[in-house]
């Protein structure tokens, strides 16, 4: 097996993050589809997912670079009916996690974990039905209580619970907090809202106001390796709760963590993208064939940017539009 791939900046990839499909049974208002927009439609599987055989060629390929972790998205991953099958085909040197809004993990979870999934990050923007549903546009809050459960249940755990902050939400943090600090198994990551990516910038917050406040009020603070991340722990001097951990997912503009990053995205379709804010560099694999991927691959890692906030800068109207020094990067394969 080769070491990792390098970028022209010196950051090794080692994670790949794959769509299985955009489709969702959720309609989340704050939903970018893994920064390719909104282009979900029929809940019917379409000819133009990758198949199991495809996804799995693809991991046995990118192994070969010393890629040794994989994640599994959507839309929701759990309308894969094959799910189970491409887990437990992928490579046995890799770590397997799935995100996932857990409507689906009552009655599957059990059979996730003994296919080989390691851990499972679960959307869940609220603690109130209500609110929830103002956030979703679903009423399945009660179905994810119990996927979560469920999840736990299988050894899932810990079992992060995603959280996107916005005006919407930015309410809902603290009693979160408290929520995974009294609960055994959750862990809870809150993700930083992307306007641009959006379309609504007057939904944004400041960041760094929660991580100021989650300082104050953790009990200890430590830093994870991957992109240089704070984690806060919270509650363990309390009889009352078990404790938890806070970690704060904060991309936008943050040259830190992009300089961190080691993974490369793909698209339900089969194409590679190496950044999530990035869609002009979109690559096909073709007819998916090892020589096409391990071509395509190493052509998205050459390719990556330096950190998106200097890739798409926000110009003197407001608007954000791309850095003319990238303008002349290569258009997707039709």
């Amino acid at each position: 097996m080769a070491g990792p791939l390098a970028d022209d900046f010196g950051r090794e990839v080692t994670g790949v993050r794959i769509s299985l499909t955009d489709r969702c049974n959720f309609d989340c208002v704050y939903c970018h589809n893994e920064g390719l927009g909104d282009t979900r439609g029929p809940m019917e599987p379409s000819e133009s997912e990758m198949s199991a055989d495809d996804v799995v060629r693809f991991l046995e390929v990118v192994e070969g670079y010393g890629v040794d972790a994989v994640k599994f998205t959507g839309g929701e991953p759990m309308l894969r009916q094959d799910l189970e099958e491409i887990i437990e085909r992928t490579p046995d040197s890799m770590e397997v996690s799935m995100t996932t809004n857990g409507t689906f993990l009552p009655g599957r979870a059990a059979d996730l974990k003994a296919a080989g999934l390691d851990r499972v990050n679960v959307s869940q923007d609220a603690l109130d039905p209500d609110d929830f549903a103002e956030v979703t546009k679903s009423g399945a809050y009660e179905k994810v209580l119990e996927g979560v459960k469920a999840a736990v249940d299988a050894g899932l755990d810990p079992v992060k619970l995603n959280m996107v902050v916005f005006t919407h939400t930015a309410g809902y943090v603290e009693e979160m907090v408290e929520h995974v600090a009294d609960n055994e198994g959750l862990q809870l990551q809150l993700i930083q809202y992307m306007p641009e990516l959006t379309g609504k910038p007057e939904w944004n917050v400041d960041i760094g106001r929660v991580h100021d406040w989650l300082a104050g009020k953790a009990d200890r603070v430590e830093h994870r390796e991957m992109h240089d991340r704070k984690r806060y722990f919270v509650g363990e001097a309390s009889d009352d709760a078990t404790g938890g951990m806070v970690e704060i997912v904060d991309p936008v503009e943050n040259e830190e963590f992009c300089a961190n990053c080691g993974r490369v995205r793909v698209t339900h379709e089969g194409y590679l993208k190496g950044c999530l804010n990035r869609n002009d560099d979109l690559r096909s694999m073709g007819e998916m064939t090892r020589a096409e991927i391990a071509e395509t691959f190493e052509e998205v890692v050459a390719n990556r940017v330096p950190y998106y906030g200097e890739y798409l800068i926000e110009g003197d109207d407001g608007e954000y539009e791309l850095n003319e020094k990238y303008l002349g990067t290569p258009p997707a394969a039709d």
